[in-house]
């Protein structure tokens, strides 16, 4: 596909890198004289200097021609109209990124009115993932599927689980009665996906699949029974606070969030009246101490400074608190991080890629399989997609015992006449299921991906 990103930021430096490897032709436009000659040194793409609004840079870097526009610049009201233009100009499809909560409630309107294909809103959708982790605090990660009705929970395991050491094959008896899948495990570095002889080990990072009732139920039986989040005290008065905040306060969980500067925190007042807003140092331990931070369930690093939220979450962590969750864009600062122990940090700019990489895919798709869920779930190149079944799709009513699916994938569940199932032999697809697919050391472009070439 010809793709046109406008904006060489972290998020559309991040997409050009991801998509070049796809194959995909990719040009980058951008104003700044260092965001160009950056994206120029590092990444295998074509770069134009210039407003990435104006008709002629489009025209310049193919707009009219191209199969899809990315705008994703710091300011909304530019990518809108980089998208309106590009859209004139012939541009398939058009995505915006349209981050201020002042245009929350009037997004459907202006796609309507700008002719914007898809809006992409990062901290939004940050503020959703948070929401999930306080709502799974055992779990490091969590992802969503089927609308909700199907997670994805990331655990690390201890050596006091009673899981650690079995077989799979001796804990399947066990486990089914939960209807949960063991997706995918990842340890020291490398990812498994699990059969049969599978034995989990201390340390790992195992992922399980499951409707939310049963990867409850499951959690228990672990001794993983971590008390509901009722109160989550918040650093840092960032876009993605006030949209988690929102999230969190009609679900009667009480929220405290401190902020340096006074004139935001006047704002977030205004906003959040049902929120307890404070001015002052977030990361500073003797204000933390003075308002008690340690009797909240919860702590959730979101200053604009990715250092503070990491040192602040693990200060937190040591001082006991049951979840703790930072940002952190920094790809080099996760594996350092985990290892101190702090288990959830969520970044940005990877769920909007994530998002995006889902569109493009999408795209790209001309079989009819829809992909409606896209996670890259491990730092190895684990993927694990969500399609939506059609007459076209090869091999329906055919068992699983009874197909060849190409090593490094694996059918994790699926939603069947709107109800959850975990696959096993006897399971057969059908046309309007719902399917989850983990995929290892490929990326997964379409559902017949799954399939050797000879049975598509």
């Amino acid at each position: 596909m010809k793709i046109l990103i406008v904006g060489a930021g972290k998020v559309g430096a991040t997409l050009a890198a991801y998509l070049s490897h796809e194959d995909h032709d990719i040009t980058i436009v951008d104003n700044n004289d260092a965001a160009i000659h950056r994206a120029s040194d590092t990444l295998d793409v074509m770069c134009i200097k210039g407003p990435g609004a104006a008709p002629s840079v489009l025209r310049e870097a193919g707009a009219a021609e191209a199969d899809l526009v990315l705008a994703t610049t710091n300011m909304d009201e530019v990518n809108m109209l980089c998208a309106l233009t590009a859209k004139r100009l012939g541009a398939k499809y058009t995505i915006a990124r349209i981050r201020d909560v002042a245009y929350t409630d009037d997004l459907a309107s202006l796609r309507r009115d700008l002719n914007i294909d898809s809006v992409i809103n990062p901290e939004y959708s940050t503020a959703l993932e948070i929401s999930r982790l306080l709502r799974f605090p055992a779990a490091a990660n969590v992802d969503t599927f089927f609308r909700g009705r199907v997670e994805m929970l990331g655990i690390l395991l201890r050596k006091e689980d009673p899981i650690v050491g079995i077989p799979l094959s001796e804990l399947f008896s066990s486990t089914k009665k939960f209807s949960v899948l063991f997706s995918a495990a990842e340890r020291k570095g490398d990812v498994i996906i699990p059969d049969g002889s599978f034995v989990p080990t201390a340390g790992d990072k195992l992922y399980i699949t499951g409707s939310s009732s049963d990867l409850a139920d499951y959690l228990r039986s672990l001794g993983r029974n971590v008390p509901a989040i009722h109160s989550v005290f918040l650093i840092g008065g960032s876009r993605i606070s006030h949209y988690l905040a929102k999230l969190l306060l009609p679900m009667g969980v009480r929220v405290t969030l401190v902020e340096n500067d006074e004139g935001l925190c006047r704002k977030l007042s205004e906003w959040l009246p049902e929120a307890l807003i404070l001015h002052g140092d977030g990361t500073d331990q003797e204000l933390l101490a003075s308002e008690h931070f340690t009797e909240n369930d919860a702590f959730v690093a979101l200053t604009g400074r990715d250092e503070d939220n990491l040192i602040s979450a693990l200060y937190a962590k040591q001082q006991g608190i049951r979840k703790v969750v930072a940002k952190s864009n920094r790809d080099n600062y996760t594996a350092v991080v985990r290892a101190a122990g702090l288990e959830s940090v969520v970044a940005p700019k990877l769920i909007t890629v994530n998002r995006i990489l889902r569109l493009v895919r999408g795209l790209q798709d001309k079989s009819g399989n829809v992909m409606t869920a896209l996670y890259r779930i491990t730092d190895a190149g684990t993927e694990a997609a969500e399609f939506l079944l059609t007459e076209n799709t090869p091999n329906l009513g055919v068992p699983l015992k009874d197909l060849t699916i190409k090593k490094g994938f694996l059918i994790a569940a699926l939603l069947h006449q709107d109800q959850v199932v975990i696959p096993d032999g006897s399971t057969a697809l059908s046309a309007g299921d719902r399917v989850i697919v983990i995929s290892h050391g490929q990326g997964i472009q379409t559902f017949r991906d799954i399939f050797p070439d000879k049975a598509q």
